[in-house]
């Protein structure tokens, strides 16, 4: 049985790469979530008008990983308290949101972040939206690091 879980934080590449080396996801592929725009192309999203955000839909096997753990990996990966920017990335494209299923989902993201809260002096900015419609993006968008022998994408 697999799950999956939908997260956003800053150019989906590198989070891509991140989730991939977690024991017990089985899959991620990047796109877009929490936008207005039906079928948006990166060009679209890179505008800013869509309302989407760039995100990776991660699944996973719970028996080898929980939800807990994606939602650390995600909070690490990242600075989670920066708004609608990551590095030199800035847009709401680049929002930090957790898309959350159920209350259950709800719950442990919130728990999350307030676990994760300690480490930093400013406050987190994570949005915890209900689930939206994953968006894939391009073909060349998915495995983007690895087609091209890179690990990371980090500043």
């Amino acid at each position: 049985m697999t799950a999956e879980a939908m997260f956003g934080a800053g150019c989906f590449w590198g989070v891509e790469v991140t989730f991939r080396n977690v024991p017990g996801v089985t899959d991620v592929r990047v796109g877009y979530a929490g936008g207005t725009t039906p079928q948006p192309t990166y060009e679209q999203v890179c505008r800013g008008d869509t309302g989407h955000a760039e995100v990776v839909r991660v699944t996973y096997d719970p028996s080898e990983v929980s939800y807990d753990r994606l939602l650390d990996t995600f909070l690490e990966a990242h600075d989670p308290t920066q708004v609608n920017r990551q590095g030199p990335d800035v847009g709401s494209q680049y929002r930090s949101v957790v898309f959350v299923a159920d209350e259950a989902e709800q719950g442990a993201a919130e728990k999350a972040v307030a676990r994760h809260q300690q480490r930093f002096d400013a406050p987190i900015a994570t949005q915890i939206d209900d689930d939206a419609t994953f968006w894939p993006a391009e073909d060349y968008h998915q495995q983007y690091l690895v087609k091209r022998g890179l690990a990371s994408c980090r500043i």
